[in-house]
């Protein structure tokens, strides 16, 4: 892919995971010929968190479309987020979303340079 390159890229529904972190994940955007950013929805079931985790060497931001969450870096105390609102998390910083509420919370996670497994340290493994 080129710079010069344009496209629409119709991610399918059917293709979201649940992924050990505990939340589903559909990738939006995410290829080797993009390395620069990386696109995926994240959606938190009700009553759920995340598990507490850092990417090494990426900046994540979410932006949040639907639901409500808390969202905790670095173990501080969590921090109310809605529809609308930008979480920016600085590489190596330790995150976590949990649902409190009775829908969905759905956001996408936005990452530079794009996400690879290889940057992602999950910080409750046993």
């Amino acid at each position: 892919m080129s710079e010069t390159d344009a496209r629409i890229v119709h991610p399918d529904p059917a293709d979201e995971i649940l992924i050990p972190e505990g939340c589903r994940i559909l990738e939006s955007w995410n290829c080797p010929e993009d390395p620069a950013v990386s696109i995926a929805r994240a959606r938190v079931a009700p009553g759920t968190a995340t598990r507490a985790h850092r990417l090494h060497g990426v900046r994540e931001r979410y932006l949040v479309v639907s639901g409500r969450g808390e969202v905790t870096i670095d173990g501080g105390p969590s921090q109310p987020v809605g529809p609308g609102d930008v979480v920016v998390i600085p590489p190596g910083r330790s995150q976590s979303i949990r649902n409190p509420g009775d829908c969905d919370l759905v956001f996408y996670a936005i990452c530079t340079p794009r996400f690879t497994p290889d940057c992602y340290e999950d910080l409750e493994a046993g």
